[in-house]
């Protein structure tokens, strides 16, 4: 790894390189963002499409300096289900364009007042583990979709689980110049011939759907309750993308809260989500499978993201190539996830080693431990229909905890001051 060639975030890419590198970025994010819409039951097509606009847009707002790849968020999975249950996905689509709408006025809040207060509410002792958990608290799931969580385990999946991850990690290891940037792609690869040759992937669908085909449009309705329900989301995906742009800026050797700016990358992100909700389509977020894909390969360009984002929005008018990206079985997904999150929670380590945390001092020993137990231990808090768990708890824990010692600290009442 220590002599692969970094592609920094403005760098070229010649075609050749772009293609594969773009491909590779779309498979990893894939199986989890049509995940969501096919839980809220609707095509994932519209999803597709605007996966790929936001991403471009967010890659707009904030100036080609913030690598990131826009899917569907899992946080909205909850209250969004609860109004398409009682009023119908039209009013949970009013709720996701609120949600985006109060995003971008807390991007113009920060971009008044600035970011500073993050080192006082998260300081390296807190971030670090809050950016481990957004990788550990997800192993679960990469495990689930592996279907190794199963109470009987198809020897199967774990045949093509194992051939996957693998691939991904010897090749991560092993290869050399052009193929040394795609080791992802390759294991994906490697994994879906592994899950034809088990008998584990049905071309049916492939075959009755259609060559091209509309996404499906949708415009959104209004409720005061639905809205009320969905709100609280807001509190969930800001603590969430401050992770993602921490952790981000950690791999890509750059501060991408100061430039292009916290309030650059939440508008992108939430003006997105709005213009999801206008036209039918799921909320949208940073994802942590394509931060992992950047650690991994060491490739940062915004262009290749991109790319990316360009080739989704083919595959949502493209039934066929839509439906048999679909086909990829769930151990593959989740063989590549196991190395993705790893990788994430391994950046979290990273930022407490380089930012020389010292753990002689009492409270960044505290603030250490209570984020990882509260991330790790289950708990959750319900406010109204939003439940606060993992991650996102963990990072208001640390924040709370955080900002008591500062105001002790100003008090001069702390037994450790520098």
């Amino acid at each position: 790894m220590e002599g692969r060639k970094i592609i920094q975030v403005e760098d070229k890419v010649p075609l050749k390189l772009l293609v594969p590198l773009s491909i590779q970025h779309m498979f990893a994010m894939f199986g989890a963002s049509v995940l969501v819409p096919f839980m809220f039951g609707i095509s994932p097509a519209i999803v597709l499409f605007m996966n790929g606009v936001g991403t471009l847009l967010f890659i707009a707002i904030t100036k080609g300096k913030a690598p990131a790849y826009l899917g569907s968020s899992f946080a909205f999975l909850a209250p969004g289900g609860i109004i398409i249950d009682q009023m119908g996905y039209e009013y949970a689509l009013g709720g996701f364009v609120v949600v985006g709408f109060c995003g971008c006025i807390l991007a113009f809040i920060i971009y008044r007042f600035g970011c500073d207060w993050i080192d006082i509410v998260l300081p390296p002792a807190a971030m670090g583990p809050v950016v481990a958990l957004i990788g550990l608290e997800l192993s679960s799931s990469a495990a689930s979709n592996a279907g190794l969580l199963d109470e009987t385990i198809d020897p199967k999946n774990v045949i093509v689980f194992a051939v996957t991850l693998g691939v991904a990690v010897f090749g991560n290891i092993l290869f050399r110049k052009f193929l040394a940037v795609i080791p992802i792609l390759i294991a994906v690869i490697a994994g879906y011939v592994a899950a034809i040759l088990c008998g584990i992937v049905d071309f049916a669908p492939v075959a009755e759907a259609s060559v091209f085909a509309l996404p499906h449009f949708m415009l959104p309705k209004f409720s005061v309750e639905a809205i009320v329900t969905i709100l609280p989301v807001l509190l969930v995906i800001t603590s969430e993308h401050i992770g993602h742009q921490v952790v981000t800026s950690k791999i890509v050797g750059r501060d991408l809260l100061r430039d292009p700016g916290l309030h650059r990358s939440l508008l992108g992100d939430n003006l997105s989500t709005m213009i999801s909700g206008l036209i039918g389509s799921v909320p949208t977020t940073t994802y942590g499978e394509n931060i992992g894909v950047m650690a991994v390969t060491k490739v940062y360009s915004v262009r290749v993201i991109a790319g990316a984002a360009v080739l989704s929005i083919i595959c949502s008018f493209v039934g066929k190539l839509s439906m048999l990206i679909q086909t990829i079985p769930g151990p593959v997904i989740g063989g590549i996830s196991f190395l993705l999150y790893g990788m994430i929670g391994a950046s979290g380590i990273r930022i407490l080693v380089d930012s020389r945390v010292d753990y002689g001092r009492s409270r960044n020993l505290t603030l250490t431990s209570v984020v990882f137990v509260t991330g790790l231990s289950g708990i959750a808090v319900n406010i109204g229909n939003i439940q606060l768990t993992g991650m996102v708890l963990a990072c208001i824990t640390g924040m709370a905890l955080s900002l008591v010692f500062y105001v002790l600290d100003r008090l001069k009442l702390t037994n450790d001051q520098e």
